[in-house]
């Protein structure tokens, strides 16, 4: 029928008055009862009415794969699965935003009043849709073979899958391929997919694709006779020369694979050495740099000590030197004097026992003169002329010259506040005084 079963369902749904799943099968009985590839029970002279496979609720078509059976309980509410406009719309003015965007329909900015469209109608768009986008495109075929009815895995029904396989029109294009060539492929993507195989087009080749793709072939050894070159293609004839082919590559890529990842883990192994080496040396630098530094801590150390004693017994055997020297030298010096002491007492002996008693006398009187001054010096009183103290003679005889020295201090103390000439006076007293005592 030129309208469809899908079109007869949305007429059969779109006809006032009581619409079930019966009165859509007497209507395709009715209309599509003289069509070759329909089959019923309940149309009028069916030769199906002894099939007891063909149930009377049912109907069956032949597609180029096989006969299918339907069942058209539920075609008509399945097909007018609607939902009313209100629903849309309180579903769209929810506050989830998946619900919002599972219902679009009730959108108020577009609402359409048309009938929704059924599910046949979806179904013809969208196959309407991938027919013209394949048309556009450059389509390979797949032939998709279903194992078993169960949808089981490793369950192989045979006659399921010879039925298939016949209907597909595998059989045929198998034997068109063995009757002539079974792969062909330009020579570009050929060279560029095989030439890892050869070591002259590996893994660049400098020249034309098809002297690439000769040169792999006899580097393969491939029989002539199961492929032939082409203008633009080279034209394999058994397929087991191209399992030849990927079985070489795949092995070839394994190779690469296990190349590449030598490669790397040398590079890794060898950068993670040339780390450590270099960790090693910078500690090892740094250990020796502390250890030579407490080494040379330790030598210096050593020097010090070495060098400390030694000048010690250096500085202790001068100053042995010099005090044996020194001893030397006071030792010769009073051997000296005692000698020349013995001499003069030699010579001047004669001398000396005239006068002895006059020079003795008067060696001890300048002595004792000259003590007395001196300890004088140390021991006067303060310049106050005030203070009436003085120190005591040490002999009797002389009692004058004491005398007279305190009367001259105590006149030198009141008259230096004076003037300065009477200090000269008492100078020049002083002086005289002094001769005068030195004469005596």
């Amino acid at each position: 029928n030129q309208n469809g079963i899908l079109a007869m369902l949305d007429e059969e749904c779109l006809r006032p008055g009581t619409v079930t799943d019966e009165t859509f099968l007497d209507k395709l009985n009715t209309i599509c009862a003289q069509h070759q590839h329909f089959e019923s029970r309940l149309s009028k002279k069916s030769k199906f009415l002894n099939d007891h496979s063909l149930p009377h609720n049912c109907f069956r078509i032949q597609h180029y794969a096989g006969k299918v059976l339907y069942r058209v309980e539920g075609f008509v509410d399945k097909n007018n699965d609607l939902l009313y406009r209100d629903l849309s719309q309180a579903m769209y003015k929810a506050n989830h935003s998946l619900i919002k965007q599972l219902f679009p329909e009730g959108n108020p900015a577009k609402v359409n009043l048309k009938r929704p469209p059924t599910a046949g109608f979806q179904f013809k768009a969208s196959v309407g849709t991938l027919m013209s986008n394949l048309q556009t495109k450059n389509p390979n075929y797949i032939r998709c073979i279903k194992p078993n009815d169960k949808k089981a895995s490793h369950i192989f029904t045979e006659s399921l899958v010879c039925h298939q396989v016949r209907y597909l029109g595998l059989m045929e294009n198998v034997r068109v391929r063995r009757a002539g060539y079974a792969f062909r492929q330009t020579y570009e993507p050929c060279l560029e997919r095989y030439k890892m195989l050869c070591k002259n087009t590996w893994p660049h080749w400098r020249g034309p694709a098809r002297q690439g793709v000769e040169a792999l072939m006899t580097d393969l050894q491939v029989p002539a006779e199961e492929f032939s070159y082409g203008r633009s293609k080279i034209f394999i004839r058994n397929p087991r020369t191209l399992f030849f082919l990927e079985e070489k590559r795949k092995q070839c890529l394994e190779d690469l694979a296990s190349l590449i990842q030598k490669i790397y883990r040398g590079w890794k192994c060898r950068t993670h050495f040339l780390l450590l080496k270099k960790s090693q040396i910078v500690v090892a630098s740094w250990y020796r740099r502390y250890a030579q530094q407490k080494k040379y801590q330790k030598i210096k150390h050593s020097t010090t000590v070495v060098q400390s004693y030694i000048r010690g017994w250096q500085a202790r055997k001068l100053l042995r030197e010099l005090k044996y020297q020194k001893k030397c030298e006071e030792a010769v010096t009073t051997i000296s004097a005692y000698w020349h002491g013995t001499q003069v007492r030699r010579d001047y002996r004669k001398f000396f026992r005239a006068n002895a008693g006059r020079k003795i006398y008067n060696f001890t009187i300048q002595r004792i003169m000259q003590k007395y001054f001196l300890g004088l010096k140390s021991k006067l009183p303060s310049m106050s002329p005030i203070d009436k103290s003085w120190p005591a003679r040490p002999y009797s005889f002389l009692d004058g010259v004491h005398t007279e020295l305190r009367r001259i201090f105590h006149l030198w103390r009141v008259r230096l506040s004076h003037s300065a000439k009477l200090v000269l006076n008492c100078q020049s007293e002083c002086c005289l005084l002094h001769n005068c005592l030195t004469s005596l």
